[in-house]
């Protein structure tokens, strides 16, 4: 894992193509802002692992409709 240190108002680029910019410092959290291709998803982590649990279960679900067909 790369880390880096940024302050308020700097950036850092990802790809040519993916900004993060530190929006504001309050505590002992940081807001982000991410300018990034229509095409790239952009989740916080704990959304990601909610949508490819639910893409799991779906995926099983199918499977197993199938092998009862």
């Amino acid at each position: 894992m790369l880390v880096l240190s940024r302050k308020k108002n700097e950036s850092i680029v990802i790809n040519d193509s993916i900004t993060l910019v530190v929006v504001e410092i309050r505590g002992d959290k940081v807001r982000l802002g991410i300018d990034a291709p229509k095409d790239v998803s952009v989740h916080r982590k704990e959304i990601y692992d909610a949508i490819k649990k639910s893409q799991r279960a779906d995926s099983e679900a199918r499977r197993s409709e199938a092998v009862l067909s």
